[in-house]
């Protein structure tokens, strides 16, 4: 599998006794990230709340950092992550935090050390925006203005 380089520096919050970072299998997209968390967070049904994640992360230009769902936590335990993915600009330099919602029925206790989420690369594009004046100059489409179930549900 390609690799892309990526500088990460580990906050006092994150516990070294995990290890660095890194793929459960050499097959995997995604790495698993980890609640930094100091205190016990508990989410209640309906309730968001972000979760420290214990690093910072440069990707090396043309890449960015996304934070995506475990689909376990989302299965078994009922967390998730309202806004589906996480992108992170290649520009940002704080500390990862994972916003995590809880929809599920009871409410969760994220633990210090709990895999919450997966961090995945992904290569970056950027538009060059080149301005029409008429719809038609959008280019041809036989779908044209259709969406939200034009198609139909079954």
């Amino acid at each position: 599998m390609p690799k892309v380089n990526a500088k990460i520096l580990y906050l006092p919050n994150y516990d070294k006794s995990w290890g660095p970072m890194t793929y459960a299998h050499t097959t995997d997209t995604g790495f698993d990230i980890r609640a930094c968390n100091t205190d016990d967070i508990i989410v209640k049904k309906g309730e968001r709340v972000i979760v420290p994640a214990g690093f910072k992360i440069m990707p090396q230009e043309g890449f960015a950092f996304q934070i995506r769902a475990r689909s376990g936590n989302a299965f078994k335990l009922g967390l998730s992550m309202p806004n589906g993915l996480g992108t992170i600009d290649n520009g940002y330099l704080g500390e990862i935090g994972v916003l995590i919602v809880n929809v599920g029925n009871e409410p969760f206790t994220i633990t210090r050390g709990m895999k919450i989420a997966q961090g995945v690369v992904e290569p970056v594009y950027q538009f060059e925006f080149e301005e029409v004046f008429d719809e038609k100059d959008l280019g041809p489409s036989d779908r044209g203005n259709g969406g939200f179930g034009s198609t139909g549900t079954k």
